[in-house]
């Protein structure tokens, strides 16, 4: 049995908050859902989960995605019921119902089953080999993702403009954050239109290029909002803001409260 999980300081937009297979799978009964999107699936043995007042049978290669905060149980059906599981989580994940879909849950079928396998294993030996490439974790993660999400390649040698041109300006988002980006410069580093990019953006990660920075942004200014002796002019700068009063704004229109209250609330 394996379970490993994921490194919550990481910048990563999409990754594992715990990943696993060969899973023994015991009785789980959670009446207010899981904080997070949660996908199951069996490896072997066939084990009966109960959502929405309907109860699924998952046989071998069959599994279910979880949306957050969606009441479910399961257990064994017969006999021993072996798993596999991953939990997703990231700068971005509040975008991941754009991604994924609004239903409370999803259901895989064996076709789709078995590259879910063989991404989930490859991540599985990556925590074993090289826990700190979080960079390559990041991106099995978003390759299982993409297999929930409908009208979208299944096969990531089929995403050419992924790997083109989101991935490269994704890296550039994640490393440069700090400084003066925008969404035309980015396009610029490879070589097409503003709103090209931003299109693909929305098909790849479901939010244009500039909601992608200034959600990236803001995630690491909380993080800097934790520590008491930073000043918010410093904490501006060093997410890319020359004008503390426009990342103030930002900050308040992505999180509801100013940074200064963010503080005050979890500190």
């Amino acid at each position: 049995m394996s379970i490993y999980f994921g490194n919550h300081f990481s910048r990563e937009a999409f990754q594992f908050d715990s990943v696993g297979n060969h899973w023994t799978q015991e009785l789980v009964t959670r009446p207010e859902g899981f904080p997070m999107y949660h996908y199951l699936q069996t490896e072997s043995g066939s084990g009966c989960v109960s959502v929405k007042g309907k109860t699924i049978l998952l046989e071998q290669g069959q599994g279910i995605l979880f949306a957050p905060f969606v009441p479910h149980s399961y257990r064994a059906w017969e006999g021993r019921w072996i798993t596999e599981f991953a939990t997703f989580t990231g700068s971005m994940e509040p975008y991941l119902k754009t991604m994924i879909g609004t239903d409370d849950y999803l259901l895989i079928g064996e076709e789709k089953g078995a590259e879910i396998e063989r991404v989930i294993a490859g991540a599985v030996k990556l925590f074993e080999t090289t826990p700190g490439n979080t960079r390559q974790l990041s991106m099995d993660c978003y390759h299982l993702l993409l297999l929930f999400s409908e009208g979208i390649p299944h096969s990531a040698a089929a995403q050419p403009a992924w790997d083109k041109y989101v991935r490269p300006v994704v890296e550039q988002i994640e490393s440069n954050y700090m400084e003066d980006l925008s969404a035309e410069q980015l396009a610029k580093s490879v070589y097409v239109s503003p709103q090209y990019l931003s299109r693909l953006f929305v098909r790849y990660v479901g939010c244009s290029v500039y909601e992608y920075l200034t959600n990236y942004r803001i995630n690491q200014a909380k993080k800097l909002l934790m520590k008491r002796d930073r000043k918010i002019q410093e904490i501006a700068h060093d997410v890319g803001y020359t004008d503390a009063s426009h990342f103030i704004v930002m900050f308040r229109k992505l999180t509801g409260m100013t940074p200064v209250e963010f503080r005050r609330l979890h500190i």
